[in-house]
């Protein structure tokens, strides 16, 4: 596509946008073309400053102005959204990439919006070529990367059954906090967009998993799992939904594939106060006066210090059991790096970015919404590995 810009990034004055827009103007390759996108000039041309790029270009556009968005859409081949919550501010610029056919990513974790952008713009994608790719960030490049990086070092052709651990003691921004007790709020209708989902992704020829294989959730449980050096606790978040998506689509997962999630907590005492604690939180997102309360912990466009954000890493385990039951190998395997929220967020959506203009060994799928791993797969994988996220095997037994 002809456009004015290789990629642009909406949301660039939050406070995760300006992370992102620092990377992105450190690393982009020579001649390419950004544009930072947000509803303030004044803000922009500040954060423009700071950068010290003069070639960045500064687009000026808000959601409560369609017009501005689709004209966002239409200047770039390539379009990063971090303007969150989503479900609140995020559909108009995924309406505008599936209309325009520009590639669209975000690093949204929040599965309603990701399960309404499917009903309503999927098939409009697919027929633009737009190719529209969710939760770029922390949720779930490590998971939905970390996973395919796993079972491809594994032999073809035989059944794998897979858990991912993950652990990160990094801190939450205002935007985080709001998208996380917003889903909160409303788990009832993010479940039933989920079953509508399922209910037409079924028979979508491209859901349709092909014949002989299965892919499903695998049944989880908490309990002490010293690979990882501690307690562990299911977590049905949607970086499982987009491992789950992937191997549906992809024979490379084997024929027969089951995957667990789990959060890694390490004492038994946290892991009470977990199970113990979310039932509290989801009734205080239910009312408007409490859930305002939990909001006050921190304001949007707040974020950890960089000082905090130095101190904090990740790591995400997996351990695949593969093969028959007369002949079992495990394989440990992990992704880890620093700051997952923010710092390293910023960096694997940049480098999204990036690998969706300029790299040509892409997978070949057209468009519509795809996971990272389907859209993006083992070029971002190198990418990422580049930046110094490491994609690491860690025992290899029979």
């Amino acid at each position: 596509m002809e456009r004015r810009f290789d990629i642009a990034l909406f949301g660039a004055t939050g406070f995760t946008g300006a992370l992102t827009a620092e990377y992105l103007v450190a690393n982009a390759p020579p001649g390419a073309k950004l544009a930072l996108a947000g509803r303030s000039p004044q803000k922009l041309e500040a954060l423009a400053a700071r950068l010290g790029d003069p070639a960045v270009g500064l687009v000026v556009a808000d959601v409560s102005d369609p017009e501005s968005i689709r004209a966002l859409a239409q200047s770039t081949r390539v379009a990063i959204s971090t303007v969150g919550p989503f479900l609140t501010h995020g559909e108009p610029l995924v309406a505008a990439c599936a209309a325009a056919g520009t590639d669209y990513l975000d690093i949204s974790g929040e599965s309603e919006f990701v399960d309404l952008m499917y009903l309503r713009y999927h098939e409009q994608a697919r027929e633009s070529g737009a190719r529209l790719v969710h939760s770029c960030g922390y949720e779930s490049i490590p998971f939905d990367l970390g996973a395919l990086f796993t079972v491809s070092q594994l032999a073809a052709g035989e059944p794998v059954a897979l858990a991912g651990f993950g652990q990160s003691n990094g801190s939450i921004s205002g935007g985080t906090l709001r998208s996380a007790v917003n889903a909160l709020a409303r788990f009832q209708e993010a479940g039933r967009v989920s079953r509508q989902r399922r209910a037409i992704e079924r028979h979508a020829p491209d859901g349709v998993i092909a014949e002989g294989r299965t892919v499903r959730s695998a049944q989880a449980r908490p309990h002490r799992e010293s690979l990882v050096g501690g307690w562990v606790v299911p977590a049905p978040l949607i970086d499982a939904r987009h491992v789950l998506r992937s191997a549906r689509l992809d024979s490379a997962y084997g024929p027969e594939f089951t995957y667990a999630h789990y959060v890694v907590t390490r004492r038994l005492g946290r892991t009470i106060a977990l199970y113990a604690g979310l039932p509290v939180l989801l009734t205080l997102a239910q009312f408007g006066p409490t859930r305002r309360l939990v909001l006050t912990y921190r304001r949007a466009g707040e974020g950890p210090s960089a000082e905090r954000r130095a101190r904090s890493r990740f790591k995400v385990t997996f351990i695949a059991d593969h093969g028959s039951p007369r002949r079992r190998r495990r394989l440990v395997t992990s992704v880890s790096g620093g700051d997952p929220g923010y710092d390293e967020t910023a960096k694997m959506l940049a480098e999204s970015a990036f690998a969706l203009a300029f790299d040509d060994d892409l997978p070949a799928r057209g468009g519509g919404q795809l996971t990272p791993a389907l859209a993006l797969g083992h070029p971002l994988i190198r990418r990422l590995q580049r930046a110094g996220i490491r994609f690491e095997v860690l025992s290899d037994e029979v």
